[in-house]
């Protein structure tokens, strides 16, 4: 009876570790099985972010696309004339004074600037400014010129007129006339080249806003009845603005209104005639 008992201790104890053992062999065969599984998933993930097509999605979702837009230069050709006819940088007038090259229907006084070097004339609202001494010009010639609008923002500033009448008076202000270059501050981006003398406007974006408590230089071209504008090396016009016989006087009219405390400076002129070949 011992052994008999014995005997089944002995079987049941087989079986259950034969059981024990099948469990572990299955629990084993089960993550084996889920490594397995997991494995193919990493792979398929991996492969999935390393194709074209998801690198692309992937830049296109963390920056801005890549764009097919053509960038034109068309460069700067701009060609200062090789004879002074005329120069200005305001350096031997004291500041606070006012400047004998330039008359005035208003005031022309000369300034500083805190972070611009030179001297400047500030100037006054509603007023027309061209040169004391009236120059004549000959057939081909360029101006170049400095603008600077100081302001809390841009638009603060109504428009800056420059260009070519055929008198050298100012005797009244100019608020547009002959040939001239309209600067509308105060739409941002908004420039015109106009021709009363032929009757033609033109107009043209400019982001003005970027010359904000910023020098903007101004370069014109006259060649004959021929008038090139440039801002800042941008060509914003290559146009007939003359008559053949139209006489020329360079005028600046500053603008009709000013707010915030804003106001427009000029400076560093240059006009140059081209010897006879």
């Amino acid at each position: 009876m011992k052994h008999k008992q014995l005997l089944l201790s002995l079987l049941t104890i087989a079986g259950l570790v034969t059981g024990f053992n099948a469990n572990a062999q299955f629990g084993s065969l089960l993550q084996k099985a889920k490594d397995k599984a997991a494995q193919k998933a990493s792979d398929a993930f991996d492969k999935k972010t390393s194709s074209p097509s998801s690198s692309s999605s992937s830049s296109s979702t963390s920056g801005a696309p890549k764009s097919n837009k053509v960038i034109i230069n068309s460069g700067f050709d701009f060609v200062s004339g090789d004879t002074v006819l005329f120069a200005e940088d305001f350096s031997a007038i004291p500041v606070g004074s006012s400047a004998k090259t330039f008359k005035t229907n208003g005031s022309a006084t000369i300034v500083s600037v805190g972070g611009e070097s030179g001297k400047w004339l500030a100037l006054a609202d509603n007023a027309t400014y061209k040169f004391t001494k009236q120059l004549f010009y000959p057939r081909h010639f360029t101006v170049e010129f400095d603008i600077l609008a100081a302001a809390d923002k841009i638009s603060d500033i109504y428009p800056v007129n420059f260009g070519f009448v055929t008198d050298n008076s100012v005797r009244d202000y100019i608020s547009s006339g002959g040939a001239y270059v309209a600067l509308k501050y105060y739409n941002n981006d908004d420039v015109s080249i106009n021709s009363e003398f032929l009757s033609k406007y033109l107009n043209s974006t400019f982001d003005l806003t970027t010359f904000t408590n910023r020098k903007m230089h101004v370069s014109l071209v006259v060649d004959g009845d021929r008038m090139v504008v440039y801002l800042d090396q941008t060509k914003l016009a290559d146009t007939m603005a003359f008559m053949p016989t139209t006489a020329k006087n360079l005028y600046i009219s500053a603008p009709m209104q000013y707010k915030n405390g804003s106001k427009v400076l000029v400076s560093n002129f240059k006009i140059m005639g081209f010897k006879k070949v």
